[in-house]
């Protein structure tokens, strides 16, 4: 099955990439009812990076949960309606992502998927929840759950999950002491860098070295140099994958030997690659999703991912196909209602998933739990206990 294609509509310039998955040919804005009471396709958003540093992020989400449309779309649609997927390229930037929501919103969409960019998600969570579109995203920044929205939904855990479950592993198992932190400015950084901090703090460890980065900066010697300085068993790192290569990658140019510890963006393959495999070797990670060979469930998710796009299955695309499978369910259970009616719905979902058993609590969170895994020659596998 192809990659994205790269078709781009006439609104270009708010950054929308439009592929639709449905037997009926209806342009987005095309006006047949999208809610209970039509009987065209029913219009989903993908909004995510398609394009920019970010953009491994957005494709890999489209891919995931582009499996799950086409898995509904086969098997009959939801009351035999067709499921329409469009994909919107925020480019990782928040002032897009905003004016993103309001054309989705304008054009009729029910229901949103994405971003994996905290910061955008965050900026664009006040228009839908205006409007009332559902929305299940793949950041982990505590900042989402504190907008309140009941309209926004995470389709994995939060940086307290990851990082308290990182320092149970670092501090209170392998008895370290000695931790440095550096972390960018962006949403996703601060939520970690505050996430991992607080749990240094509760088991009575004060960082070695804390240092913060910008989200758009590619010279990081001259944190690195304060860092390797203070000796640290461990570097914390909050950033997203590519910065997350470059700084491991210099931090190996000065000398630093100190094995790496992070969440979700050093699980991934453009971490590794941007850093170098035999750089990343002894990588500390936190995720739900360490190995497409976990289960049966992942197994068959990732047989039906390499058929479909002839290349590996990862944690970005298996938490949007669960987001998607848990948001089109809520949509069959509610006979596709939209609004209200249609979050309500999806907090009553109980969904066995990927990256586990999601039951949604009152602040939009469904999962809360994460595992330890070490990258050894280049994979991630389980650490042992």
């Amino acid at each position: 099955m192809p990659d994205l294609p790269r078709l781009r509509a006439g609104a270009l310039a708010a950054g929308v990439l439009t592929v639709i998955l449905a037997g009926a040919c209806s342009a987005p804005g095309e006006s047949k009812d999208s809610g209970s009471s039509g009987s065209g396709p029913i219009k989903i958003a993908l909004v995510d990076a398609q394009s920019g540093q970010l953009s491994s992020l957005g494709k890999w989400e489209y891919k995931g949960a582009k499996l799950a449309v086409d898995e509904w779309n086969k098997a009959g649609g939801i009351n035999g309606r067709k499921v329409q997927l469009t994909v919107f390229d925020d480019q990782g930037d928040p002032t897009v992502g905003t004016n993103l929501a309001r054309k989705i919103d304008s054009q009729k969409y029910i229901a949103m998927i994405g971003t994996a960019e905290s910061a955008v998600t965050i900026a664009m969570a006040p228009t839908l929840r205006q409007a009332e579109i559902p929305n299940i995203a793949s950041g982990q920044s505590p900042g989402m759950v504190a907008l309140k929205s009941p309209f926004l939904f995470l389709n994995g855990p939060t940086s307290t999950t990851y990082d308290e479950t990182l320092a149970e592993y670092l501090i209170d198992g392998k008895k370290m002491k000695k931790i440095a932190l550096i972390s960018n400015n962006g949403a996703y950084g601060k939520g970690e860098h505050d996430a991992f901090l607080k749990a240094l703090s509760g088991r009575g460890i004060t960082p070695v070295a804390d240092e913060v980065v910008t989200t758009d900066q590619k010279d990081f010697s001259a944190q690195l140099t304060k860092i390797r300085q203070k000796q640290p068993q461990a570097v914390f790192i909050g950033s997203e994958e590519v910065e997350s290569g470059l700084i491991v990658k210099q931090a190996r140019d000065l000398g630093i030997s100190a094995p790496f510890a992070g969440a979700a963006p050093q699980g991934t393959p453009v971490f590794r690659d941007t850093a170098g495999t035999a750089n990343v070797e002894g990588t500390i990670v936190s995720s739900p999703y360490l190995s497409n060979d976990t289960s049966d469930a992942t197994k068959k998710f990732a047989a039906a991912y390499k058929a479909a796009y002839g290349e590996d299955a990862e944690l970005h695309g298996a938490k949007a196909y669960d987001g998607t499978q848990i948001m089109l369910t809520a949509m069959k259970n509610s006979g596709v209602a939209t609004g209200k009616k249609l979050a309500d719905a999806i907090r009553a979902v109980k969904y066995e998933g990927l990256m586990g058993n999601f039951a949604f609590d009152a602040t939009g969170v469904g999962i809360s739990a994460t595992s330890i895994g070490i990258i050894k020659k280049g994979e991630l596998i389980k650490a042992e206990s």
